[in-house]
């Protein structure tokens, strides 16, 4: 009596895919498969394996470019930073009186960076100085709308609130849209710089603070080199 033979066991689309993955020689000797082969397209229609596989190519190539076009825009964004920081550097040293060092720095980040205003407030008992409104008693109950950037000692970019804008831009403060708004917080120092600008987007939650920050110890270290002088 003949034995019934068990059916073979159905083949799994991953037993399919991991085959060809460790076989991809295996259409090259079987061509007339390959090209019999069809794939749905969102269309409709059936593509040949062939033409979606150059579909694929196409677009990860465009991939491949967009990221490319994206990281050199981020490498000339950042050359022109570091440009710009020279300039910053180089204006700060240049000054050698404090009242030099606020003019300086107030035309470097208008020129350079594009600001449309800047302010300057140093947590001190006033000195000899023509620059109105640069010190501020350090006891001054508006220094409480700044308490959590203050304790964080980080820079942010945000739209100032209506009171933080009065406080740094006077008249000016309905005109700020965005700012940057950098502690000053050294040894021998304690201040605000703030950063604004017209546009809503120009400064925004999600900027990086590597070179506010590096701004901040430039014109902190040359702020409190200046103030030895004129004190001494």
């Amino acid at each position: 009596m003949t034995q019934k033979q068990e059916p073979s066991p159905a083949i799994t689309p991953g037993q399919v895919e991991d085959y060809l993955q460790r076989h991809p020689e295996f259409f090259n000797d079987h061509l007339d498969l390959l090209e019999q082969l069809t794939i749905p397209h969102p269309s409709g229609e059936a593509v040949s394996l062939i033409a979606k596989q150059l579909e694929i190519f196409r677009s990860r190539h465009q991939e491949i470019e967009n990221q490319l076009s994206t990281l050199i825009d981020i490498a000339k964004e950042n050359d022109l930073l570091f440009d710009r920081m020279h300039e910053l550097t180089l204006a700060m040293l240049d000054a050698s009186t404090l009242d030099e060092a606020v003019d300086n720095l107030q035309k470097v980040l208008i020129d350079c960076f594009q600001a449309d205003f800047v302010a300057l407030r140093l947590f001190r008992e006033q000195t000899s100085s023509s620059q109105a409104d640069l010190f501020m008693d350090p006891e001054d109950q508006r220094l409480l709308h700044f308490q959590d950037i203050l304790a964080s000692n980080q820079p942010l970019c945000c739209r100032p609130t209506p009171a933080q804008a009065s406080c740094l831009f006077a008249d000016s403060a309905f005109e700020v849209k965005s700012c940057a708004i950098i502690p000053l917080l050294f040894t021998e120092l304690e201040g605000l710089l703030a950063i604004g600008s017209q546009d809503q987007e120009r400064f925004h939650y999600n900027m990086g603070n590597l070179f506010l920050n590096q701004m901040s110890e430039i014109i902190g270290t040359r702020l409190i080199a200046l103030l030895h002088q004129q004190e001494a």
